[in-house]
C-alpha cells in the first residue's frame, strides 16, 4: 500500500504510519514474565517484550484499542500512554471505562481524524467476537478498524481485532475492497475451556482471506502469550495449502526482540 509503513512492536501492537499520520494499535509495552487474569478462571503470561519501548516509539496521533479489558491489548504501560494520547477510538463499553479522550464506536460506526497538514483518516469499526456463539457476556466487547484515505488505489486498511469467523466478519469483504490486512491470530485457548477457541485459527484465517482477497496478508497477535495455541508455523502450513496462491499474499514483519522470559 502506497505511503504506508507498519512497524510490529509484539503482539497486537503496531505503528502505522500513513502521510503524516502516526497511529498506534493495542498498546502493549510491559516486559515478559508476569501472569494476567482475564477473569472467569482464565489468564496468560507473557512470554516476549516489546520490540521497541513506548519512548522509542514517541508521539503517536491516536490509538486504535480493540478493547481494554484483556492485558494482551492493553497492559500498564499502554494505559500510561493513552493518558497522553490525543484520541483513543475504541468500542463504547472500553470509552465508558476510560472515559478521558476514549471515542466508542460501534460496529461500522465511523470517525474521520483531521490536521491541518495531513489528509484526513477515517476509521471505521468493523465487528469482532472474541469466542464461540453466546460468549460476548463472558468476553467482552471487541471492534476491529478500517482506514481510509483519499489517494487509496486498491482498498481500505483492514486490522481484524481479536475475533473468530462468524457472519458479522463475513461482513467486510461485501461492504469495503480490502488491500491490506493485519490478522489477529493465534488460536487462543485456555485449559479450562478446552477445545474452544477465542481467537483466529489458521484454518479460519484462510478462509477469511479468501473470502476477503487482499493484496497483502500481515500476521499479528500469534506470539509472546502462552495463551496462544498456533504460531508461524501453523499460519504458514495453512497458507501455504490454501488455494489460488493466497500463501504469496502473506508477509511477515521482523520483530528485534529486547526481552525475553
Amino acid at each position: 500500500m502506497k505511503d504506508v509503513r507498519v512497524t510490529h512492536i509484539g503482539g497486537p501492537t503496531t505503528l502505522i504510519e500513513i502521510a503524516g499520520w502516526r497511529i498506534l494499535t493495542d498498546p502493549t509495552f510491559d516486559p515478559p514474565g508476569r501472569r494476567y487474569s482475564f477473569g472467569w478462571g482464565t489468564g496468560s503470561r507473557k512470554t516476549t517484550g516489546p520490540a521497541l519501548s513506548a519512548e522509542q516509539i514517541g508521539p503517536v496521533d491516536a490509538v486504535l484499542l480493540s478493547h481494554d479489558h484483556h492485558a494482551d491489548n492493553l497492559d500498564d504501560r499502554g494505559r500510561e500512554l493513552i493518558a497522553g494520547t490525543p484520541v483513543v477510538i475504541t468500542n463504547p463499553a472500553a470509552a465508558g471505562r476510560l472515559g478521558g479522550p476514549a471515542l466508542g464506536l460501534r460496529d461500522w460506526q465511523e470517525t474521520v481524524l483531521r490536521a491541518p497538514d495531513r489528509p484526513p483518516l477515517t476509521v471505521t469499526a468493523t465487528p469482532c467476537r472474541h469466542g464461540p456463539a453466546l460468549s460476548r457476556p463472558i468476553v467482552g466487547h471487541v471492534i476491529g478498524f478500517a482506514l481510509q484515505w483519499p489517494g487509496q488505489e486498491h482498498g481500505v486498511l483492514w486490522i481484524t481485532g481479536d475475533t473468530v469467523l462468524y457472519p458479522a466478519v463475513r461482513e467486510v469483504p461485501r461492504r469495503m475492497t480490502v488491500d491490506t490486512v493485519l490478522l489477529h491470530l493465534g488460536a487462543v485457548r485456555f485449559p479450562i475451556t478446552g477445545r474452544l477457541h477465542y481467537s483466529l485459527t489458521a484454518a479460519e484465517a484462510v478462509e477469511l482471506c479468501d473470502l476477503v482477497r487482499p493484496r497483502t496478508i500481515i500476521p499479528v497477535h500469534y506470539e509472546g502469550w502462552s495463551h496462544f495455541s498456533q504460531g508461524r508455523q501453523a499460519i504458514e502450513r495453512a497458507f501455504a495449502a490454501a488455494p489460488d496462491g493466497l500463501g504469496e499474499r502473506l508477509h511477515w514483519l521482523p520483530l528485534t526482540r529486547q526481552s525475553t522470559y
